[in-house]
């Protein structure tokens, strides 16, 4: 009962390299010397790690034979970004999946803003580099608590679109502050804006561009974590197998996906939170509680799709599996 036929690729590490304080930059390779498949600017891969986890990372860089990825150790990990500082070396290989990209730039934008705060560069700084090479118009503005806990930095002031960046450190006032309020104060038609970085930034970018009138289908974003949920109310429900008839109960502290796997359906379970989409199962019949950062409104509202990672079952749902 095997739901997962992902493609994986197998790279090796050709460089590891300190980025900032907490951040490590890998450099893959494909294992046999052959061309990587292209990846699109706001793209990320899956890396399967040596614990078992499967954590996704964004493409900072890309040329034909190597990824870059820009990676912080959470003080909050789960074990995926410690198992990366802590275990992965140069000349270690691992499988990665085919590139993804769930945080595309529009084609018909006439000009981009790139808000990125923390780690939030990686995906962002890859936007840049492309809009550039389009000659496309762009802004760029970047947050950190410190300059020290910020990455690609050099990179950023040595590019040939350095002209375009805005850099603000908490600790360096003098230096500027961001003021989301005057950049977004007039929404434009062809104007998109993009933003990754911690919850609590994007939330205030997303928050300001929604009361100054942006339109949702022009604010783009990734998030690298979902909120806290509360789950003190949450009760037992029951799924049904529709090849199957099988009944399968999911406990009040249990996942849906824990579930499906201790009853032998290998469902493809990657970033445990509802982001991603990897765990994506179609819903025939019943109404899931949506708890995932994945799916639109509108394929909330549709009810016929899950991710069983996260959410969970107002009454009985009926899986296609």
């Amino acid at each position: 009962m095997n739901a997962s036929n992902e493609l994986r690729l197998q790279a090796r590490i050709a460089h590891r390299a300190r980025l900032a304080d907490d951040i490590i930059g890998l450099t893959l390779a494909s294992a046999d010397g052959e061309p990587l498949p292209p990846a699109e600017p706001g793209a990320h891969i899956d890396l399967h790690l040596p614990n078992g986890q499967i954590r996704q990372y964004s493409i900072a860089h890309q040329t034909d034979a190597s990824y870059e990825l820009g990676i912080l150790r959470d003080p909050a990990s789960r074990g995926g970004s410690a198992c990366v500082h802590d275990d992965l070396h140069e000349g270690d290989t691992l499988e990665i999946s085919l590139p993804r990209n769930l945080f595309p730039l529009a084609t018909d934008a006439q000009r981009s803003l790139l808000f990125a705060g923390g780690i939030g560069i990686t995906p962002i700084i890859a936007m840049a580099e492309a809009l550039h090479a389009a000659g496309a118009d762009f802004e760029l503005h970047y947050c950190s608590r410190t300059r020290h806990r910020a990455a690609y930095l050099d990179r950023l002031a040595t590019a040939p679109w350095a002209y375009r960046v805005h850099v603000y450190h908490d600790d360096l006032p003098g230096a500027g502050k961001l003021d989301t309020t005057a950049l977004l104060a007039t929404p434009e038609t062809g104007t998109h804006l993009y933003v990754c970085g911690p919850n609590g930034f994007m939330d205030h970018v997303i928050d300001t561009a929604r009361a100054a009138g942006w339109a949702e289908a022009n604010v783009h974003s990734e998030r690298f974590s979902a909120p806290a949920i509360d789950t003190s109310d949450d009760g037992s429900f029951e799924m049904v197998i529709n090849s199957t008839g099988q009944s399968i109960r999911v406990g009040a502290e249990q996942t849906a996906i824990a579930a499906l796997h201790a009853a032998g359906f290998d469902v493809p379970l990657s970033c445990e939170q509802g982001i991603c989409g990897t765990c994506l199962t179609r819903v025939l019949d019943g109404e899931p509680d949506h708890r995932d950062m994945f799916l639109t409104d509108a394929e909330h509202q549709a009810n016929n799709q899950f991710t069983p990672c996260c959410s969970r079952g107002k009454g009985k749902l009926l899986l296609d599996l």
